[in-house]
C-alpha cells in the first residue's frame, strides 16, 4: 500500500484503471475514511497531475446532500495525486432491486437530479454517471459520488489517448461516445438509464463489448418498456433522445416530468363495510396454533410482573411503579449507558483527563460538524485558544489545530467561490493565527489553503475572462493580500484582470477581429469581419475537409468548371471573406476553432448580427445565421449580396457564392 502522511491504511476497497480506493483511518480526527490514490499510469506529467489537482478542489467545493464530499486533496510520499472523502458502507445502486419499488426509484432520482442541478448550475458537469458511483449513507439517501473526470463547462471534451471518450458507455449519452463537446444534457442522458436499469432491472442497450455499446445508444432506436411500465414510456423518450436538443432542458426540467408522472398501483379506497368485513375475516385466517403460542407467551409475562410487583417493599402502588423503573434501570447496561454515579460507561473505570485534554476532545468534536467560528459560545477556534492558554505543550494540541487550520482552508475556499470575499478574508485570518500559535505544526495545512484559494482565485478570473467580466474578476482576488498571498502571485492574478477584454474591446487571439457586445443574457463576442479564406484554410488543411457544392442552379459549365471555396468565380485576395461554404462547414469550422482556443464557438442569431454590421470586405456577402425553423434542413441567411438581397432561408449542405459567415464566441 502507498504511504500517505496523516493516515492509516486498512484495507483495498476497488480498483479502477485509473485509480485504486483504500479505506483508511484519518489519524488527526480518527475517522475512517475512502482514499483515492491515482495510479501512475494514470497522471504521468506533473501538468496533468496539477490539473487533476485543480478539478478535484473545483468537485471539492460542491456542497450538497446528494454529493459525496471531498475531505483532502495531496500527495503520495510517491509523488501520487489522492484525495480523500467519506466512507459510504451501504453499497451502491447496482447491489440493489428497484423493479417492485417504482416510489423508492422516484426517489433515488429525485436525489440525483437535486445533485446535478446544484453542480450544473456551478458549472461542474459529471460526465460519468452510473450505478456504481451512486452511493447510499446510513439514511438510505443517494449520494452522487466520483467527480473524478468531472468537466467545467466551457472547457471542450475529452478523449483518451486510443481515441475513446472517457466515462462508461453503459450509460454514455451519444455525443460524449463520438468525443464531441459535452453539455449538462449528457449527464440528463446517464440519468435516463440509470432509471431504465432501476425500473426494468436491465440497461436499456446489451453489447458485448464497450464499443457495440457506444455505437446502439448512438444509432439504435429507443427500446419500448414492458407494458407495466408504459407509463414512463414517453419519459424515455425524451430521457435517450440522441439528440440532446430533444432532451430534457436540465435538470428541474427532468425532475418535473418524474412529477407528473402518474402513481401506478395506487388502490381504490374501501368504504367502511368493507373494511369492517376484512377485519372481521382476519381472526379466521389466523392458524389455531398461533393462538396457542401467544397465549403462553402472554401468561408468562404476567407471571413475571406480578413475582417482581409482590417482592418490591412498600405501598402498592409505590410496588407497581418502581416494578417498571427497576426493569428499565436493569436494562440500562445493555444499551451501553453511563453509570450517574461516576459519569462513565458501566463497567469501566474512569479515565483521569486534564481540563486542556477535555477542551481538545471538544475541538475535535467541533471540527467534525463543522462549528469552526460560530456559534460565539461553541466553536473549535476558541476552543483551542483555550487550550494554549491552559497547556501549549499538550500532545494531541499540533495535530488538532492542523485539522483546525485545514478546515478553516477549506471554509474559506468556499466561501470565496460563493463570492464571500470579507468571509474569506475573516476565516483565513483565523487561520493564519492558528497557524502562527501553534508553528511550525500546522505550516503544510496553511500552504495547502494559500494554493488553494490561489488556484480558485486563478480559477475564477479565467472564468470571469469566459464571460467578458472584468469587474467580477477583480472582485475574486481582493482578499489576495489578505490570505497571505505572494506578490508574485497577486502580480500574477492581477495581469490576468487586465488582460480581461471590456465592452467594445476586440479579443486577442480570435479571427476576423472579435469584439464584445452586451447581449440579454450577459456579454459575448462577435466577429466584425467575415471568417476570412486564409482562416479557413487553416481549418481545411488540418482536418481534411472536402469542398462542399457552391450555388443552387446546375448547369453544363458549372459541371465542367466546379465551384467551391477555393475557386468561387472571381479573384478574391486571403483576407477575403469566405464564401461557398455550406452552414454545415460553417458550424464544422466553429467546433473545430473551439477545440484550438479551448472556448466554444458558434453562428451568430439575427439579433445578435443585426447588432453589429459586418464592417469592410471587397464585396458584398450575406451571413449565415444560427436561425432555423422545423427540423432545421434549412437556415436563415442574413444580409445584402453583390448579387441579391439575401435574407432568406437556404439548404445547410450546400455552399453560395454570396454567403460567408461570422462567429460568436460564447461565455
Amino acid at each position: 500500500m502507498p504511504v500517505i502522511i496523516g493516515y492509516r491504511l486498512l484495507r483495498l476497497l476497488a480498483e479502477g484503471s485509473t485509480s485504486i480506493i483504500y479505506l483508511a483511518e484519518q489519524e488527526s480526527l480518527g475517522r475512517q475514511v475512502a482514499l483515492k490514490v491515482m495510479r501512475p499510469d494514470a497522471l504521468a506529467d506533473e501538468v496533468s497531475r496539477r490539473r487533476f489537482e485543480n478539478e478535484i478542489r473545483t468537485v471539492g467545493r460542491l456542497d450538497h446532500p446528494n454529493i459525496v464530499g471531498i475531505f483532502h486533496i495531496g500527495r503520495t510520499v510517491e509523488g501520487l495525486p489522492y484525495y480523500s472523502m467519506p466512507y459510504l458502507a451501504n453499497g451502491h445502486l447496482g447491489q440493489r432491486d428497484f423493479r417492485c419499488d417504482e416510489a423508492g426509484a422516484r426517489e433515488v432520482l429525485r436525489g440525483l437530479l437535486s445533485a446535478l442541478a446544484y453542480a450544473h448550475g456551478r458549472g461542474v458537469i459529471h460526465r460519468d454517471v452510473k450505478a456504481e458511483n451512486v452511493l447510499f449513507d446510513d439514511a438510505g439517501n443517494p449520494l452522487l459520488a466520483d467527480f473524478g473526470i468531472a468537466l467545467r463547462r466551457g472547457y471542450g471534451s475529452r478523449v483518451t489517448s486510443a481515441g475513446l471518450a472517457v466515462g462508461s458507455t453503459a450509460y454514455m449519452a451519444p455525443e460524449q461516445a463520438r468525443g464531441e463537446e459535452v453539455d449538462p444534457r449528457a449527464d440528463l442522458y446517464s440519468v435516463g438509464v440509470l432509471a431504465w436499469e432501476m425500473l426494468a432491472g436491465e440497461l436499456p442497450y446489451q453489447a458485448q463489448d464497450a464499443l457495440a455499446m457506444a455505437v446502439m445508444h448512438a444509432r439504435d432506436p429507443i427500446p419500448r418498456l414492458p407494458p407495466h411500465l408504459r407509463h414512463w414510456q414517453r419519459f424515455m423518450d425524451r430521457a435517450l433522445a440522441k439528440y440532446p436538443l430533444k432532451r430534457f432542458h436540465d435538470a428541474n426540467d427532468m425532475l418535473q416530468a418524474i412529477e407528473q408522472l402518474p402513481l401506478p398501483g395506487r388502490r381504490r379506497r374501501g368504504s367502511p363495510g368493507d373494511w369492517l368485513k376484512a377485519a372481521a375475516a382476519a381472526p379466521r385466517r389466523v392458524p389455531g396454533y398461533a393462538w396457542i403460542i401467544t397465549g403462553l407467551v402472554m401468561a408468562a409475562l404476567l407471571g413475571l410482573g406480578l413475582q417482581r410487583y409482590a417482592a418490591a417493599p412498600g405501598t402498592p402502588a409505590e410496588r407497581f411503579f418502581r416494578a417498571g423503573t427497576d426493569g428499565a434501570r436493569e436494562a440500562q447496561p445493555m444499551l451501553g449507558a453511563t453509570s450517574a454515579e461516576a459519569g462513565t460507561p458501566v463497567g469501566e473505570p474512569a479515565a483521569p483527563q486534564s481540563r486542556a485534554g477535555h477542551l481538545i476532545a471538544e475541538a475535535q468534536r467541533q471540527i467534525q460538524s463543522r462549528r469552526l467560528t460560530t456559534p460565539s459560545d461553541d466553536n473549535a477556534y476558541d476552543t483551542l485558544r483555550e487550550v494554549i492558554a491552559e497547556d501549549a505543550q499538550h500532545l494531541e494540541l499540533a495535530p488538532t489545530a492542523a485539522a483546525l487550520v485545514d478546515a478553516l482552508g477549506q471554509d474559506a475556499a468556499r466561501r470565496l467561490q460563493a463570492g464571500d470575499a470579507a468571509g474569506t478574508s475573516a476565516a483565513m485570518e483565523r487561520a493564519i493565527h492558528i497557524g502562527e500559535l501553534v508553528a511550525p505544526a500546522a505550516d503544510a495545512e496553511l500552504a495547502q489553503a494559500r494554493q488553494q484559494l490561489a488556484s480558485t482565485m486563478e480559477e475564477q478570473v479565467r472564468e470571469a475572462a469566459q464571460q467578458f467580466d472584468r469587474e467580477r474578476a477583480q472582485r475574486s482576488i481582493e482578499p489576495a493580500a489578505a490570505i497571505g498571498l505572494d506578490a508574485g502571485t497577486r502580480e500574477q492574478l492581477a495581469a490576468l484582470v487586465q488582460a480581461i477584454p471590456a465592452l467594445g474591446q476586440t479579443v486577442p487571439g480570435d479571427p476576423g477581429r472579435m469584439t464584445v457586445q452586451r447581449g440579454g443574457d450577459g456579454a459575448y463576442a462577435l466577429t466584425r469581419l467575415h471568417i476570412s479564406r486564409d482562416d479557413y484554410r487553416r481549418f481545411a488543411e488540418a482536418t481534411g475537409r472536402e469542398p462542399a457544392r457552391c450555388r443552387e442552379r446546375a448547369s453544363l459549365l458549372r459541371m465542367l468548371s466546379p465551384r467551391d471555396w477555393t475557386a468561387p468565380g472571381f479573384e478574391q485576395s486571403d483576407g477575403d471573406a469566405v464564401v461557398c461554404v455550406s452552414w454545415d462547414d460553417a458550424d464544422a469550422y466553429a467546433r473545430w476553432l473551439g477545440r484550438q482556443n479551448d472556448a466554444r464557438y458558434r453562428l451568430p442569431t439575427a439579433s445578435e448580427a443585426a447588432a453589429l454590421p459586418v464592417s469592410g470586405g471587397s464585396r458584398a456577402v450575406a451571413e449565415w445565421l444560427l436561425d432555423c425553423n422545423g427540423d432545421c434542413q434549412a437556415r436563415a441567411v442574413a444580409g445584402e449580396t453583390w448579387r441579391r438581397n439575401g435574407a432568406g432561408t437556404r439548404s445547410t449542405d450546400r455552399g453560395y457564392d454570396d454567403v460567408g459567415f461570422r462567429l460568436v464566441r460564447e461565455p
